[in-house]
């Protein structure tokens, strides 16, 4: 209740010290660094599936000239299977600039290349990020030489995608327009009027975009399924690594995550005394202020007395 009393009796001081913490407080987030993940996540899904065929024009079908109907190819029987393959390892290292050289070399050596990597806090607990393309061939003595890289696997994670299905229909759908282009040359050259000539040129360069984007995607699926794509997490603190623990009770892993709470509650108060002084200039004269007027005003209603 003293608290409250004291608020009753010091109105103006206790509303300035209230609008100084909102300021420490709105102020002070802006200043904590953020961590960014710079992870590669870029899936590897299919193609868009919303194409058509805008076969048919009426400036050249009222004459006689009928645009071709699209057949289809037999789905052929596929005994070489695609399949996309990915890995991710989470990775305890001594040296996490050392072991991402090394996995560049080891991936440039087996004719595979790195895509992305990224170092960050690399005076205190450094860890790293690096994604990497290796020859399906190469997958598992890849898996084998990142293992004996670190200290600890910490966590990994193997995944397999079987395209072979899209491939095939992609296949089946290049071919079809093929024929399809055929047909409309073929009626391009028996065409006379100007009309049907545009129309039918309209369409065969529709039916080539369609052809040419379409083994843009098959080309994508070739090469995702002859790279194999390998993320790793690296880092010296084990607990600093992506995992999913195993055991529910784990008092090193426990008195390791309250030493970093602690950490990080005196570096808010450590932030929040920095904020405080640097806003000294500007609190301090209006608390001042506000004291000798209060100072002066209590003096006269002593003097009254």
């Amino acid at each position: 209740m003293k608290i409250w009393e004291y608020i009753k009796s010091h109105k103006i001081t206790s509303l300035l010290i209230l609008v100084i913490i909102y300021l420490l407080y709105k102020n002070s987030g802006g200043i904590v660094p953020l961590r960014p993940n710079t992870y590669d996540s870029a899936p590897m899904t299919g193609v868009s599936e919303g194409m058509s065929l805008k076969l048919g024009s009426p400036s050249y079908m009222g004459r006689g000239i009928v645009p071709p109907q699209p057949d289809y190819a037999p789905a052929p029987d596929v005994t070489d299977r695609k399949v996309i393959s990915e890995s991710q390892l989470s990775i305890q290292v001594k040296n996490v600039r050392d072991a991402t050289d090394k996995i560049m070399t080891f991936a440039k050596r087996i004719g595979g290349y790195m895509v992305n990597t990224s170092l960050s806090n690399p005076g205190e607990a450094p860890s790293g990020y690096i994604v990497i393309r290796v020859p399906q061939a190469k997958f598992d003595e890849s898996l084998i030489f990142l293992r004996s890289l670190g200290i600890k696997v910490v966590w990994e994670n193997l995944t397999g995608e079987d395209v072979t299905d899209q491939y095939v229909d992609l296949d089946a759908r290049i071919a079809t327009l093929n024929r399809t282009l055929l047909k409309f040359q073929e009626l391009f050259n028996k065409a006379v009027e100007i009309s049907d000539i545009l129309n039918i040129q309209r369409e065969i360069i529709n039916i080539q975009e369609q052809i040419d984007s379409l083994k843009g995607q098959q080309n994508f699926l070739d090469k995702s399924a002859l790279m194999a794509k390998i993320s790793v997490n690296l880092s010296t603190d084990e607990f600093s690594l992506p995992y999913a623990p195993t055991d529910t009770f784990r008092p090193e892993v426990i008195f390791k995550q309250a030493v970093r709470s602690l950490v990080d509650q005196l570096r808010k108060v450590g932030t929040w005394i920095i904020w405080l002084t640097v806003y000294a200039v500007v609190w301090v004269p209006v608390l001042l202020i506000v004291l000798y007027i209060k100072g002066k005003y209590s003096s006269k209603r002593t003097v009254k007395k």
